[in-house]
């Protein structure tokens, strides 16, 4: 799309009393949302690949997940952070115990956590000896990357 377009899209937008605007053409889909101090703009561009025809390339998270940024600001000590995207599990199937708990002694090299990923079982390491003193993350859910899962001092 444009960018002439693109701002001229953007001015109606603050100009007129909607909130939101979405238009989707053949060269990529436009999101553009009125809040209180800046409008965010998503902008996805159609890709063509060879294979499959054109594909939509994904939207970037609106306000992704700030809950665990004010967890990781009031806490001290060091953050195991996840090392990709996927799901997290504290243990190894459902009836089994979690990895760690808060108050354990983990050593460098050991499991804390799964992290699901394209069906693939990923465990996760402690980077740090310590004693976990937070779990950021719950059970089963979905985890961003550099998202901090443990807190250890």
């Amino acid at each position: 799309m444009d960018l002439r377009k693109l701002k001229t899209l953007i001015d109606l937008v603050s100009e007129s009393n909607i909130s939101e605007l979405e238009i989707t053409e053949a060269e990529g889909k436009v999101r553009i949302v009125k809040g209180g101090v800046a409008a965010p703009v998503q902008y996805v561009q159609a890709v063509a690949t060879p294979a499959t025809g054109p594909a939509i390339a994904p939207a970037p998270a609106a306000a992704g997940a700030p809950a665990a940024a004010p967890a990781e600001a009031a806490s001290t000590g060091h953050a195991i952070k996840s090392p990709m995207v996927g799901t997290f599990y504290r243990s190894s199937s459902p009836g089994a115990p979690a990895f760690a708990e808060i108050g354990s002694q983990v050593k460098e090299g050991d499991t804390v956590c799964i992290i699901e990923a394209m069906k693939i079982l990923n465990e996760i390491e402690a980077d740090k000896s310590g004693t976990v003193t937070q779990i950021l993350a719950e059970n089963g859910q979905a985890v961003e990357y550099g998202q901090p899962l443990f807190i250890i001092e």
